[in-house]
């Protein structure tokens, strides 16, 4: 008997669906090892991406984008930190060092056309390498001065010619987006300064966090009235329009920076309420009532399935920096790790596509595989996965919890003056001359074809 190809194709479509359904990913959350299992072969299906370690290969460096090397490596770490698991240490360790430049994560093959995001994130990595004590090199320097030098080549970029302040998202004038201030490079340098604040306890930072914060909340970046986080503006209106697209990682930057102060100020009254405020308005927008409130989407894009690769890593950053906020701000835990545990089985369910029936799609509210297989979708299920060891090593009792300061056991040592002259000084802002400014508006003129085209990228990339 022959049986009909439209037959063998339903008994082909079962099959893959039950063999894909044996090999998904399989997650308890009451289960340490159950976790540190998804989060190994997540880790194993993100780094099968990557072969910057390999011959004839650039260390650190990602096919197409720089920044996410950075926030890979961030991941890895974390990842480190939660499960124990070294296996990644050494590739991990050679990016964040072979990229550095001159200790302030500004390489000179990168630097033509680099924004301040990007060199940010991987500021943010090297302090969290810094807090969690991560492993440093014998003759490299410390992972706190590498995001020191991060803070002091950006604080100078801060531009009181137009809007009173605020960093630009492009660095030079030339690329298109150089008139645009945006949440992720404030909100970013701001979560920088917080952090390096309490770990050195050093006041230059700090004051550089409420600066950032202030001026910020005079902008549609930081609306406190109702906690909302534009994710542009630009020079052109005087940092008054909005580009009003929600992204999870730009509350996430303002949301962690808050905590890290308000663990710093002892609970001071402005950052409790900024704190609070931003939980509030985070929930809200990003773990929709109509999947229980308690999974977390990216809203703006995930519902026609149009994420670019950039925003399918935003929901990881989220989830890391709100998990490590219950540890700075205890009273957050049980309002925070519901969502962090259902956010995880949601996203665990999404694992069970590719050749290997567990690499991870883009919508965790989802319970099957959405056919999105990416490093960025891994990356974003890594951190949530990781992030749910938070409940196992507190139980454990006695073990250090979170970030670690200079006075707490954080071993990593400061030189205020990395990726700077020993001169310089984070206080002092270099004057902008009517020649930049006039550079600066020629340039503009020039490139305004660029800049429409980059509008277009900035709705639809991120």
């Amino acid at each position: 008997m022959v049986v009909p190809g439209s037959i063998w194709a339903v008994f082909l479509t079962i099959f893959v669906f039950y063999q894909r359904t044996a090999t998904a990913l399989q997650l308890d959350i009451n289960d340490e090892q159950s976790i540190k299992n998804a989060a190994r072969t997540t880790a194993y299906n993100m780094m099968s991406y990557y072969h910057g370690n390999e011959s004839g290969q650039t260390p650190g460096k990602l096919p197409d984008t720089w920044w996410e090397g950075g926030a890979m490596f961030m991941t890895l770490i974390q990842y480190w930190y939660w499960t124990g698991d070294s296996s990644y240490n050494e590739v991990t360790t050679q990016g964040m060092l072979w990229q550095k430049g001159d200790n302030d994560y500004f390489p000179a093959n990168d630097s033509n056309y680099l924004g301040n995001d990007d060199q940010v994130f991987w500021g943010l990595a090297a302090m969290t390498a810094a807090e969690l004590n991560y492993p440093e090199q014998d003759g490299q320097p410390s992972w706190l001065s590498l995001a020191q030098g991060v803070f002091n080549t950006q604080v100078p970029r801060w531009d009181t010619s137009s809007c009173q302040g605020g960093l630009r998202w492009q660095i030079w004038p030339y690329q298109a987006g150089y008139t645009t201030k945006n949440a992720i490079s404030n909100g970013g340098l701001f979560q920088l300064a917080a952090r390096l604040g309490r770990y050195t306890n050093n006041h230059t930072y700090t004051d550089w966090a409420e600066k950032i914060w202030d001026w910020s909340a005079t902008t549609p970046l930081l609306q406190t009235a109702e906690w909302y986080i534009a994710d542009t503006t630009t020079t052109e209106a005087n940092c008054q329009d909005h580009g009003d697209i929600q992204w999870t990682y730009n509350y996430g930057t303002y949301l962690s920076g808050a905590a890290y102060m308000y663990n710093l100020t002892n609970g001071a009254d402005k950052w409790k309420k900024g704190l609070d405020g931003l939980l509030a308005s985070t929930f809200s927008r990003f773990f929709p009532k109509e999947y229980g409130n308690n999974v977390m989407s990216e809203i703006s894009c995930e519902s026609n399935m149009m994420c670019d690769r950039n925003q399918d890593c935003f929901k990881g950053f989220l989830s890391s920096w709100l998990t490590f906020t219950t540890t700075i701000a205890p009273y957050t835990t049980d309002q925070i790790i519901p969502k962090i545990q259902q956010s995880a089985l949601a996203a665990a369910k999404q694992c069970s596509g590719g050749d290997s029936g567990t690499q991870c799609g883009r919508r965790w509210y989802q319970p099957q595989w959405d056919g999105e297989t990416s490093l960025e979708t891994d990356m974003s299920a890594l951190s949530v996965f990781s992030s749910n060891m938070i409940t196992h090593r507190q139980s454990q009792g006695g073990q250090s919890q979170g970030p670690l300061t200079s006075n707490t056991g954080g071993t990593s040592q400061s030189n205020p003056n990395a990726g700077t002259a020993p001169s310089s000084s984070p206080d002092k802002l270099p004057d902008i001359t009517t020649g930049d400014r006039a550079g600066a508006s020629i340039l503009t003129v020039l490139f305004v074809g660029g800049w429409a085209s980059a509008i277009t990228w900035l709705v639809y990339g991120g």
